[in-house]
């Protein structure tokens, strides 16, 4: 489906209102990796988020069974275009077709945000996806919007970290990389056209891993005394200090409005310095925590979006040990790892 007539789109949008409809009361979510050997089914899984409480997924890959199985639960879903098929939709047609098959075919889950690639990055083998991001955001927008849903689904792009340049502290200095800002240029400048969100994977675990001088408790939430001063504002955490500089780098290339979601952030319990079982306990405890507090961060008050990465230990993951051990839950048994409380 190329298109929808002005009729059409009206009809489909009374149609899909109340499952698209966002609640906006629940901050917090779980990525749901699927790259292990080990996993439970789709069906299970989806279950686990229900038994749990747990109101929000993000999903790397349209998977048609796991859409299935979200059909009337509820649960708000970030689903991903990954970035191998982003070649695939630069034509406005095929844009639409994969939003009428993963999307419009499932009126029934709560979609809320597309993210059309995942930290893409000009320094990355992912770099060979950069010409790609933005003319697809742009297809798979025009499609939401002639489905008459873009006030239900918000197309962005997930970023990273890695983007950030040197020389980021304080927060107010955060500027994106000299090669990564004639990619984020005009990315920040749809989405403030269009009010759109950026996604963004905020991890204080990798800054804390890549340099020996950060203080653990700083990136774990536990120091009561202010760690790094801003002008005004005051950082007791990592975590808040990474989200505002990813601000500050927004802001300083036209997205002063525009709202960062955490599409990722986690603690390994193994593999690599400060990974652990007990840190990573407290990392995740003490995020929600935090989150739930709806005080924002010194920079951006109010309610943070945060999706804790992942549901699972996923055992087929590349890269570095630590890659394979940020699971909330055993694979196998389903038994979690940490108590947390999800609700």
């Amino acid at each position: 489906m190329a298109s929808l007539n002005i009729m059409q789109a009206i009809v489909l949008f009374l149609v899909l209102l109340p499952a698209f409809k966002p609640t906006g009361a629940q901050p917090i979510g779980v990525c749901n990796g699927r790259n292990g050997k080990n996993l439970p089914s789709e069906q299970a899984t989806v279950k686990l988020y229900i038994d749990k409480g747990i109101k929000r997924m993000r999903l790397y890959d349209p998977l048609p069974a796991t859409l299935e199985a979200l059909r009337a639960t509820n649960i708000e879903l970030i689903l991903d275009v990954p970035n191998t098929k982003l070649e695939s939709l630069q034509a406005p047609a095929a844009a639409a077709t994969w939003v009428r098959d993963n999307i419009i075919n499932y009126s029934d889950v709560k979609f809320r945000y597309i993210s059309v690639g995942n930290e893409v990055d000009p320094d990355t083998g992912a770099s060979r996806y950069l010409g790609f991001v933005l003319p697809v955001m742009r297809n798979v927008h025009d499609a939401i919007v002639r489905a008459g849903l873009q006030d239900q689904i918000k197309v962005s792009t997930a970023t990273y970290s890695g983007l950030i340049g040197p020389n980021s502290s304080p927060p107010s200095r955060g500027s994106f990389k000299g090669n990564a800002q004639g990619f984020m240029k005009p990315i920040i400048g749809f989405l403030a056209q269009n009010n759109l969100p950026l996604l963004a994977n905020i991890y204080p675990y990798i800054s804390y891993a890549q340099n020996p001088q950060e203080n653990l408790e700083y990136a774990l939430f536990k120091p009561t005394n202010v760690i790094v001063r801003d002008n005004n504002l005051e950082y007791k955490n990592l975590f808040d200090a990474l989200l505002d500089v990813m601000y500050s780098a927004v802001e300083k290339l036209g997205g002063s409005n525009i709202k960062i979601v955490v599409s990722e952030s986690g603690w390994p319990s193994e593999g690599g310095r400060g990974a652990s079982v007990e840190n990573a306990q407290t990392y995740y405890k003490n995020l929600i925590d935090h989150v739930r507090r709806n005080n924002g961060t010194p920079k951006k008050p109010g309610t943070i979006e945060t999706f804790l990465f992942a549901m699972f230990d996923e055992n087929n993951k590349n890269g570095v040990e630590t890659e394979r051990h940020f699971g909330l839950f055993n694979p196998t048994t389903q038994q979690p790892k940490y108590q947390l409380n999800f609700n």
